[in-house]
């Protein structure tokens, strides 16, 4: 009698999946499936830019914040032509150095994206604007003069074209990004960051042409 009972267990235990197990698995992998294809493929390109802009948004107002809390300059160096940013800090040497935390790191746009920085002819900066350009190119640009070509490690860094002050000013800039794609059926989309003076800094787009109405 054990031995029948043991018998029948092992053979009901052994017998598989029923078939509403089967469906239900099948509607899982099937949900899963949807979940990842619909994130892959839904952002459009336009959705990835705006994240793109909208990030630098949020990280220039955080520094914002962190300066004035901590009585520390800061800066934006933007490098066009390699498409990427990063953040910077002013020693107590008064000399550049690149902050290192990795929200603040060194980030490069993906392709097929760019940006262009604009801090000059901004529609509403005056003649008597907070950032003179020659007080800037003066006392924050860097000479060339009585560095060492040959020591890379001793030759500065160069300056941020953007402040971001202790005092809560930051530069007034525009910085677009750009979307512009070379064939297909998709449009070019831009999205324009500015600042005026003292953040928040506003975003504007998505916009058919890079030029803010």
């Amino acid at each position: 009698m054990q031995l029948a009972r043991y018998l029948f267990y092992k053979q009901s235990t052994q017998r598989g999946f029923t078939l509403l197990e089967v469906l239900l698995v099948l509607l899982l992998i099937g949900l899963a499936s949807s979940y990842v294809v619909f994130n892959v493929f839904s952002s459009s390109e336009t959705d990835r830019l705006k994240q793109e802009a909208a990030r630098l948004q949020v990280l220039i107002d955080m520094a914002s914040d962190f300066a004035v809390l901590n009585q520390q300059e800061l800066g934006l160096r933007i490098e066009e032509k390699d498409n990427f940013y990063q953040f910077m800090r002013l020693d107590e040497d008064d000399r550049w150095q690149v902050i290192e935390e990795d929200i603040y790191q060194k980030r490069t746009l993906p392709e097929p994206f760019t940006f262009q920085l604009n801090l000059d002819d901004l529609p509403w900066l005056e003649e008597d604007r907070l950032f003179d350009r020659e007080l800037f190119d003066e006392e924050l640009s860097v000479s060339d003069e009585g560095v060492n070509i040959g020591n890379e490690e001793d030759k500065p860094l160069p300056p941020p074209q953007v402040l971001i002050m202790s005092s809560g000013e930051v530069t007034p800039f525009t910085l677009t990004f750009n979307y512009e794609p070379g064939f297909g059926s998709e449009t070019p989309a831009y999205f324009v960051l500015m600042n005026e003076d003292i953040p928040p800094l506003t975003l504007a787009g998505p916009l058919e042409t890079p030029d803010v109405q």
